[in-house]
C-alpha cells in the first residue's frame, strides 16, 4: 500500500515538473517573440524598416533617487532595429528639475538613440524657459537642434532666433548649457534690444 502511495506521488510530482517546465518554455517563448519578433530567420540588426512603434507615448528619465530629470512625449514613436534608434512625430522634451525653471522643446519631429541620451529635433523646433528669478522668459526657434537630456545641453550649427526678455538674438554655433543657464553664439551673431513697451 506504502509503496502505491509513494509511487503515485512520484507519477504526480514528475507530472508537476513537466507542466511547469512545459509553462516555464512557453512563457520564454513567448518572450522571445516580443523581443525579436515572428520572423527569426533574419537577423533584427539587419532590418531596415521598423519592428515595432508606440502611439501616445510618454517616456520619463528619473535619477537614482527617484526624482524625474526629463520626459519625451510624442505623437509617435518607431523603432528601429538596425541602428537601434527612434523616429519620433511632433517630439516634445521636458527638463523636470527642481531646481531650475523647466526647459521644454518642440519640434515636427524627432530621432533618439537607444538609451535618449540624445536627441535630435528638426522642423520648427521651439524651445522655451519660463521667466524666473535669475533670468526673463527665454524662447528660441530653429531649423535643427540637438539635445543631450542627460547633461541637460543643446546645440545646433544652424541659424537661431532668440528672444529673452526685451532682447533678441540671431546667429549660427548656438551652445547651451541649462544647468548652468549659461549659452553662447559663435558666429553671425546680432542683438537687437527692444524699447520698452509704455
Amino acid at each position: 500500500m506504502n509503496d502505491m502511495l509513494s509511487s503515485g506521488r512520484l507519477r504526480l510530482v514528475a507530472l508537476m515538473l513537466l507542466s511547469l517546465a512545459l509553462a516555464s518554455g512557453s512563457a520564454l517563448w513567448l518572450r522571445d517573440v516580443l523581443r525579436h519578433g515572428i520572423n527569426h530567420g533574419a537577423s533584427d540588426t539587419a532590418r531596415s524598416d521598423p519592428d515595432y512603434f508606440v502611439e501616445n507615448f510618454n517616456f520619463v528619465r528619473t535619477a537614482v533617487t527617484g526624482q524625474a530629470r526629463y520626459s519625451i512625449t510624442g505623437v509617435k514613436l518607431t523603432h528601429f532595429p538596425k541602428e537601434d534608434s527612434y523616429l519620433i512625430d511632433l517630439p516634445v522634451v521636458k527638463t523636470l528639475s527642481v531646481d531650475r525653471p523647466a526647459m521644454t522643446m518642440r519640434a515636427q519631429r524627432g530621432t533618439a538613440n537607444s538609451d535618449a541620451s540624445d536627441v535630435q529635433m528638426y522642423d520648427d523646433v521651439q524651445a522655451d524657459r519660463p521667466e524666473s528669478k535669475f533670468a526673463p522668459h527665454f524662447h528660441l526657434t530653429s531649423e535643427y537642434m540637438r539635445f543631450f537630456p542627460d547633461d541637460d545641453i543643446m546645440r545646433t550649427d544652424r541659424p537661431v532666433v532668440i528672444t529673452q526678455g526685451t532682447t533678441v538674438l540671431t546667429g549660427e554655433d548656438f551652445y547651451a548649457n541649462n544647468a548652468t543657464m549659461m549659452s553662447t553664439l559663435a558666429r553671425n551673431s546680432h542683438i537687437v534690444i527692444q524699447a520698452h513697451k509704455h
